[in-house]
C-alpha cells in the first residue's frame, strides 16, 4: 500500500513541468518576481513601466529598504513611462558603485497572434514563454530579487551597489528613462561599471553550449523614411507612375544589397572563439574570417547565417509599410521605414546616401529620423577587473565552455550611460536559442534552465564586483 502510493507519487512529480517541482526557496522567491514582472504590461500603447517599477518599489519596501534609498521617477508628459532607482549602500563611501541597468518595457504584442496569452508567464516543454520573458525581465527580475535577499542577508559590499529600472529602451521615440536619468540624474546612477542585458550564450539546435559572451560594443540603429508622392487619380485610369509601384522598385534593390564587411577587435575574436566550438564548414569560415576579414569565400559562407552576418556589416531591412487612401483610387502617397543597424565606423548620413544611391530615383525622397544617441565608435575595453569575475562563474557553471567579447548586432541603454562615464557591459549569463527565442516576435520564450542559471551566474560575479 504504502509502496503503491509512493510511486504513484513519483510518477506524478516525474510528469509535472519543472515549475511545479520543488524549487529552491530562492528560486521560489526569484520566480515569483519575474512572474509579476511579465504579467505587467509595460508595451507603449496600453501598458505602464509606472506600475511595474511601483511593483518592485512594494518589494524592496518589504524588504526593509528605507524610501531614502527609493527614487521613483517619471515625467508629467510620460505618466507611465517611470522607472526606479534603488540604491543599497557599501562600506566605503569613496569606492565607486556597481550600476545594474534594466529596461522593463517591452515590444508590442497582441494577443491574437500569439499562441499563448503574451502577457501570462506560461511554462512549458521547458521553456519560459511570455512577451518580454526574455527581453529583458529574467534579468531584470534577477536585479530585483538580488537586491532584495542582499538588503535581507545585509552581506555590506565594500562597493555601493545601485539599480536602474527604465522605460523606452524598446521604442526610439519614446522617452527613454536611461536617457533622462544620464542627462537629468546622473549623480543618481553614479558608477564606476553598469551591467546590463546584450552578452549572453548561444547554444547550438541540439542546445549545447557554445559559447558565453560579454558584450563591449553595439551596433548603433536608426531609421530612415524611403517618401513618393504624386496626385494619384482614379484607379479605372491606372498611371505607369504609381507611388506603389517606384517605391517597391526602390524597396526591391535596397533588399538585394549587402553593405562591405567590417570588423573591429570585439567581432574577430567572437568569430575566433566560436570556431572550434561550431567545427565543420562553418567552423572553419569562422576561424578564417577573424583571421582574415578579406578572405570572401568564407565572408560569404558566414553571411548565409543572419546571426553572423549581422555583426558582419551595416544592416538595413524595410520594417513599416505606409500607402494610399482608399481602394479605387491611385496613391497620392507611399512610404516605407528602413530600419538600419550601423556598423561602428561608419556614419548615418553614408548610409543614408547610400540608400539613395541604391534606390536611383530621385522621386524617392530618403530622409534621416530621429538619432536614438551617441555613435560608440569602438567597443569599450574588456580589461582583467572586468573579466576575471565572469570567467571565474564561468569555469564554475559551464567547464570548458569559452567567454569571448560581443559587438551587439542589436541597441540597449548602454547606449546612454557609456558617453555619460559610465563604462556598461552587457552580462548575462543567458544562453539562447540559435533562432533568439523569437525576442521580438510571436511567442518570445527563453529556456527554464537558462534562467535559473542565468540567476546563478549573476549571483556569483556580482558580488564579485561589488568587493573590488
Amino acid at each position: 500500500m504504502i509502496r503503491a502510493a509512493f510511486l504513484s507519487v513519483l510518477v506524478a512529480l516525474q510528469a509535472a513541468p519543472v515549475s511545479a517541482q520543488a524549487l529552491r526557496p530562492d528560486q521560489a522567491q526569484f520566480r515569483e518576481i519575474y512572474k509579476e514582472l511579465v504579467e505587467t504590461n509595460t508595451t507603449l500603447s496600453a501598458g505602464s513601466c509606472t506600475l511595474a517599477a511601483e511593483k518592485v518599489a512594494a518589494r524592496l519596501k518589504a524588504a526593509d529598504y528605507p524610501d531614502a534609498d527609493l527614487h521613483p521617477f517619471a515625467v508629467p508628459d510620460h505618466p507611465k513611462e517611470g522607472g526606479l532607482v534603488a540604491v543599497l549602500p557599501g562600506r566605503d563611501p569613496k569606492a565607486k558603485a556597481v550600476l545594474l541597468l534594466g529596461h522593463i518595457d517591452v515590444v508590442e504584442a497582441r494577443r491574437a497572434d500569439w499562441s499563448r496569452d503574451p502577457f501570462t508567464l506560461v511554462e512549458e516543454n521547458g521553456y519560459f514563454y511570455g512577451r518580454g520573458a526574455a527581453d529583458m525581465k529574467a534579468q531584470a527580475a534577477i536585479w530585483v530579487d538580488m537586491m532584495v535577499r542582499f538588503r535581507q542577508q545585509a552581506p555590506k559590499f565594500k562597493r555601493t551597489l545601485k539599480m536602474a529600472l527604465t522605460c523606452g529602451e524598446e521604442t526610439s521615440d519614446a522617452f527613454n528613462g536611461a536617457s533622462w536619468l544620464a542627462r537629468n540624474r546622473r549623480d543618481l546612477i553614479d558608477a564606476g561599471m553598469a551591467l546590463n542585458e546584450g552578452g549572453g550564450g548561444r547554444l547550438d539546435a541540439d542546445g549545447k553550449r557554445l559559447l558565453l559572451t560579454v558584450q563591449a560594443g553595439e551596433k548603433f540603429p536608426q531609421n530612415y523614411r524611403l517618401e513618393v508622392t504624386n496626385p494619384g487619380g482614379h484607379s479605372s485610369r491606372p498611371m505607369p507612375d504609381n507611388a506603389i509601384n517606384r517605391l517597391a522598385a526602390g524597396l526591391t534593390k535596397i533588399s538585394a544589397y549587402q553593405f562591405p564587411v567590417m570588423t573591429n577587435e570585439a567581432t574577430r575574436a567572437y568569430f575566433a572563439a566560436l570556431a572550434p566550438q561550431v567545427g565543420g564548414e562553418m567552423g572553419a569560415a569562422l576561424r578564417n574570417f577573424s583571421r582574415n576579414p578579406d578572405d570572401g569565400p568564407a565572408a560569404a559562407k558566414l553571411a548565409g547565417d543572419p546571426s553572423y552576418n549581422s555583426v558582419m556589416r551595416t544592416t538595413c531591412i524595410a520594417t513599416l509599410l505606409e500607402a494610399g487612401h482608399a481602394t479605387n483610387a491611385l496613391p497620392q502617397r507611399a512610404r516605407a521605414n528602413i530600419n538600419c543597424r550601423i556598423f561602428p565606423g561608419a556614419t548615418v548620413e553614408e548610409v543614408r546616401a547610400r540608400l539613395e544611391s541604391l534606390v536611383a530615383d530621385p522621386q524617392i525622397k530618403v530622409t534621416t529620423l530621429e538619432t536614438r544617441s551617441e555613435i560608440q565608435k569602438a567597443p569599450i575595453p574588456l580589461t582583467p577587473q572586468v573579466m576575471k569575475p565572469i570567467e571565474a562563474a564561468a569555469r564554475k557553471l559551464w567547464p570548458g565552455v569559452p567567454v569571448a567579447p560581443y559587438m551587439l548586432a542589436g541597441a540597449t541603454d548602454g547606449a546612454f550611460l557609456n558617453p555619460a562615464g559610465i563604462p556598461t557591459y552587457g552580462i548575462t549569463g543567458l544562453f539562447a536559442d540559435p533562432d533568439g527565442g523569437y525576442t521580438h516576435g510571436l511567442n518570445e520564450r527563453v529556456r527554464t534552465r537558462s534562467v535559473y542559471e542565468a540567476r546563478d551566474f549573476l549571483n556569483d560575479v556580482v558580488p564579485a564586483y561589488a568587493n573590488q
